[in-house]
């Protein structure tokens, strides 16, 4: 690992930045270099600019993906190497297309649960879909985690590192959201049945900082 490299790791470790987006990160900024057949510390705002033109007029990627190499090589350029660079200055910023959720009605997800032999990976998708949950998120989770008292479940590490408590009430009727609507204990799908989506979780209950 050059040394570079490691600095740049090492910063992302003191910003408490997730191991997920130490490795987005680095990747971006290897395949900038790349690019170039230069180190990244010999290259500046004119070849990113170069470069960012090229993901989007010839590799066609979409924004999203744009903006991940936008973050990855600002902190690179303004963290790691200290450089003053306004990235507004010199590049655009990029917008993402917003794209209306499809909603499943009550039936097809009965119908898309109950097509699932598999009972742990049953209940592993009834619970993203209860609750809102990354897979990610999902996997992770342990029984230690689910307050059957007050019908929350615990998730650690989601996105931004923050923890969160889901909200699974115990009447389908009283949730206020659409995500999860219709699941009750009946069922047999979730012995907690609905939840609303990730933006109606537990208001009382504040996301705790890393």
């Amino acid at each position: 690992m050059s040394p570079l490299r490691r600095r740049m790791i090492e910063d992302m470790q003191i910003r408490n930045l997730t191991p997920n987006t130490h490795r987005v990160y680095v990747a971006q900024v290897v395949r900038f270099a790349c690019h170039f057949g230069k180190s990244p510390d010999l290259l500046g705002p004119p070849e990113i600019r170069t470069y960012l033109l090229h993901l989007t007029q010839e590799r066609c990627l979409a924004a999203s993906s744009v903006i991940v190499t936008v973050s990855a090589l600002r902190f690179f350029y303004t963290v790691t190497l200290k450089r003053p660079w306004v990235v507004e200055d010199d590049i655009p910023a990029g917008r993402q297309a917003k794209k209306l959720p499809v909603v499943l009605s009550q039936e097809e997800v009965a119908r898309f649960l109950g097509a699932v032999d598999n009972l742990k990976h049953r209940i592993i998708l009834t619970i993203c879909y209860a609750t809102g949950l990354r897979i990610s998120e999902a996997v992770r989770l342990r029984p230690a985690a689910i307050d059957s008292k007050r019908m929350v479940i615990r998730v650690e590490q989601v996105k931004a590192g923050k923890t969160v408590m889901s909200c699974c009430r115990r009447n389908s009727s009283t949730c206020s959201g659409t995500i999860g609507r219709g699941l009750t204990p009946e069922s047999g799908y979730f012995p907690a049945a609905c939840l609303a989506s990730r933006s109606h979780r537990s208001p009382s209950i504040a996301p705790a900082g890393r």
